[in-house]
């Protein structure tokens, strides 16, 4: 029996032309392309690494394997190429020059397979928008939830990708701007994408996520994958998500890209550049009319706007993404979070990238952000596309691969973001029994016991909204055991002493328990504008004077 790799032939399909590995051929139509055969080896060699970096020296390597020759003779080599297919470099339809690194080729690839006994050919696409060029879906189990996510490339370094509002993983690749973009993030990493729970093939859920249940999606799947540490990129509301992240687990957070995001959605005196609670409400009834067709488009992507293959997808994407209820909700929840108290708390290496006249999306927020973050860099490029793979995608894509290759490695981390749960206890006998019953509960919900003693017990938490559950369970359980108990919650930057967070916001949660009256749970603004508005009912209690703290908005959970 023939071994089916030598049975079998494959050509190459691209453009108009058809690169023929068996015969050594370059076609155009019925028309043969001379190539000299060096020219000819690097353009296969190229080709069968769509959208991937080709190096240098791989190339040389490849082409003049038995003689040394310098970087001119691959530059001549590239130059016939290029004058083959007629692509120009400064504006190439095939060939892209990754300055003093390589090249890659970025047309969509079709891999042809016919065998002797059978002619005709089976195509494969290795690029392009075919779902048969559709990486592998898999799922990764986030308590009862099944995250859907897949993983392309294989380079040293692994790179989250969180797109924002909704997401539909298969669908990405259904246009060739997107497989694109993708294609590039995963030419120099290995490429993580999710779709988060909610949206795309991801579980559907009952209640609003909160953004902490969506730090567990990611935490999940990059268990699954055997992910330590990641780049994170992420994408308008996707920014959010990926800062809070970075904020609390900096160990696992090599680096911290965000494109055309904000620190919150709702217009204040403070933040004036996000859209008025009127202008929210417009576009959540445009949600309720027009959901299915291409909504926000005009305003996301203007410059194909008016292309018809891209208003299909784009509306098709929208309706695979979400149901029209859930695309409501998640607009909502998305409306109502202000990350603008965590920002100085990312210690890792921060990029910050804004179109300077982004339509969805002020470049001011962009700027607010990224003064927030300690060290952080703020690239403003030009353009007025929202979506990162439309219009100029390179230059937003050589800072990005630039600098996640470049982000030092930073020494262990000894602080983190926590939420600390401060309760303070009133009774005698009872309250034994009842600290026995608060670490119970607190490991429940994943938070670590500070300090359980008669009069107080301290916990810490990963996330301010199972922090406030956890709490109202101690308020709820108290009265069993005969204690009375007031609760304070506030989420800060903590330092780490053997394992446990430490610090000043333990002291101001401390206070802020001070001014609970009996059997209530107060929280500070800051655990309030995380949460958002994720099932979790919150009444103003107004200003209260806290001692060193000053004055301080508190909300009753």
């Amino acid at each position: 029996m023939h071994d089916m790799l030598t049975d079998t032939m494959s050509a190459y399909a691209f453009g108009p032309f058809r690169l023929d590995a068996a015969a050594g051929q370059l076609r155009r139509g019925d028309e043969v392309v001379p190539l000299a055969p060096k020219a000819f080896a690097v353009l296969e060699h190229l080709i069968r690494r769509p959208g991937q970096l080709v190096t240098k020296d791989e190339l040389l390597e490849l082409a003049w394997s038995d003689v040394h020759v310098g970087d001119g003779a691959l530059k001549v080599c590239i130059r016939e190429v290029r004058r083959a297919l007629h692509d120009d470099p400064r504006t190439p339809t095939f060939i892209e020059t990754a300055h003093r690194r390589g090249y890659r080729f970025i047309a969509p690839v079709a891999l042809e397979m016919h065998s002797h006994a059978h002619p005709p050919s089976a195509v494969m696409p290795l690029s392009g928008p075919s779902a048969l060029a559709v990486p592998e879906t898999h799922y990764a189990r986030s308590g009862d939830i099944n995250i859907a996510y897949q993983v392309i490339g294989g380079g040293p370094i692994d790179l989250v990708f969180i797109m924002g509002w909704v997401s539909h993983l298969e669908y990405f690749w259904a246009e060739p701007s997107f497989a694109r973009f993708l294609n590039r993030l995963a030419a120099f990493s290995r490429l993580i994408l999710i779709d988060k729970r909610g949206t795309g093939l991801s579980d559907r859920v009952t209640e609003l996520p909160t953004l902490e249940q969506r730090m567990d999606d990611l935490r999940a799947v990059m268990d699954s994958v055997g992910s330590t540490q990641a780049s994170l990129v992420g994408v308008s509301e996707g920014g959010p998500m990926c800062a809070l992240f970075a904020a609390t687990y900096p160990e696992k957070t090599r680096a911290l890209v965000m494109i055309g995001t904000y620190a919150k959605r709702l217009r204040d005196p403070d933040y004036p550049w996000a859209p008025t609670r009127e202008q929210r409400e417009a576009f959540y009834q445009q949600i309720r009319d027009e959901w299915g067709g291409p909504i926000g488009l005009e305003e996301r992507a203007p410059s194909v706007a008016a292309d018809p293959a891209f208003r299909t997808w784009w509306s098709t994407y929208l309706r695979m993404g979400a149901s029209p209820g859930a695309a409501l909700a998640l607009t909502k929840m998305n409306a109502e979070i202000d990350i603008r108290g965590i920002l100085p708390s990312i210690r890792v290496p921060t990029l910050v990238i804004h179109r300077r006249n982004d339509r969805t999306l002020n470049v001011e927020e962009g700027r607010y952000v990224a003064s927030r973050i300690p060290g952080a860099r703020f690239l403003e490029l030009p353009g007025n596309d929202h979506l990162p793979f439309v219009g100029d995608q390179d230059s937003m894509l050589d800072e990005i691969e630039r600098f996640i290759i470049e982000a030092p490695m930073l020494a262990p981390f000894d602080r983190m973001l926590a939420t600390i749960v401060h309760a303070e206890l009133e009774g005698e006998r009872g309250i034994p029994a009842f600290l026995e019953h608060a670490a119970r509960e607190c490991e429940w919900f994943r938070g670590r016991v500070i300090a359980s003693h008669d009069t107080r017990f301290i916990a810490g938490f990963d996330g301010p909204a199972r922090a406030i559950r956890c709490a109202a369970a101690l308020a709820g359980a108290a009265g069993r055991f005969h204690v009375g108990i007031r609760i304070g919650l506030h989420t800060g930057e903590c330092t780490v002493e053997a394992g446990l967070p430490k610090g000043p916001p333990l002291e101001l949660a401390g206070a802020i328990s001070s001014a609970a009256s009996l059997g209530e749970v107060l929280v500070s603004r800051t655990v309030r504008d995380i949460v958002g508005d994720a099932g979790l009912p919150f009444e103003d209690r107004g200003v209260h004077r806290l001692g060193g703290f000053g004055d301080l908005k508190l909300f009753s959970a």
